[in-house]
């Protein structure tokens, strides 16, 4: 993301200066407003993103992300998006506090980390000799409960300090771009670099953020990609696990119910565009004739 959006810059002509001079009011003002006029919006976001949030390794920006590019989808204004449109920043920020949320199921359900903040709280757990796991809410369901009261503690105190970070962070739309670019540029290139101390991991990260921009350029959403290169070896991995244990029988994943439900639903998801897509085709050619 932050490669492809050092490149926009780049190539942009006319550049736009943000600069922001004017105080912070009443970040509440309008709460309500919105909330009547964008429901959809909310509860698809939070849909969506508990579902992402609950996948191993998918984090709560790559949940913002793909739900910011399904509002444009389904939005009555996609032209919008891109400059700041409200209807994308609902739904994106919903996705991005439920996902945070959706990370705890597979932490504390089956001791895998959903993120990386989860991934710290199961090694604390471990180090309480307290294991993640279905016990865990037989064995110690007081200590769960202490957890659940930590998150209401925890979405109170963050009200006061989500407004105090807005006035903190208002102070880098002041920096200039010709400025923040390569301040930005080489984080990115420090922070690949760092990961097995190898140049190529930047190159990586290089030719990744040079591919999104022309994605993007297109109108392809980056964030399914990421999510795939994110979740693939794990899918595979499970994927060559479950066929063998299977015979090489590809109707083992439709045989119990719950399977079954999670095989269509897949399906779905990978046929019904083409579909609709084919449908709309049909029905363009029957209009015009």
């Amino acid at each position: 993301f932050a490669i492809s959006e050092i490149i926009r810059y780049a190539v942009d002509t006319k550049p736009q200066l943000a600069i922001v001079d004017k105080p912070i009011g009443n970040v509440f003002k309008g709460m309500w407003q919105l909330t009547r006029k964008y429901p959809v919006q909310i509860l698809r976001g939070n849909a969506v993103g508990t579902l992402i949030g609950a996948l191993p390794g998918a984090g709560a920006d790559i949940a913002a992300w793909i739900t910011y590019a399904i509002s444009k989808r389904f939005s009555k204004e996609p032209e919008k998006f891109g400059t700041g449109h409200v209807e994308g920043i609902v739904e994106s920020g919903s996705a991005n506090n439920s996902a945070l949320a959706g990370a705890w199921i597979p932490a504390l359900v089956f001791g895998i980390p959903g993120d990386s903040i989860t991934a710290i709280v199961i090694g604390v757990l471990y180090m309480k000799n307290m294991n993640p796991g279905p016990t865990l809410f037989t064995n110690n369901p007081q200590n769960i409960y202490a957890v659940y009261l930590l998150f209401i503690i925890a979405n109170l105190i963050m009200v006061p300090m989500g407004w105090w970070c807005i006035k903190v962070s208002k102070q880098i739309l002041k920096v200039p771009r010709t400025v923040l670019m390569p301040v930005i540029m080489l984080f990115c290139v420090v922070g690949a670099f760092a990961i097995n101390n190898t140049p190529f991991d930047v190159t990586v990260m290089l030719v990744a953020g040079i591919a999104a921009f022309f994605l993007e350029s297109n109108g392809f959403p980056v964030a399914p990609a990421i999510l795939g290169v994110v979740l693939g070896g794990m899918l595979e991995e499970n994927f060559i696990t479950s066929m063998i244990k299977s015979d090489g029988q590809l109707t083992a994943f439709f045989e119990r119910p719950i399977a079954a439900t999670l095989g269509a639903m897949t399906l779905a998801v990978w046929f019904l565009p083409i579909l609709l897509r084919r449908l709309r085709q049909l029905a363009g050619i029957k209009a015009a004739t």
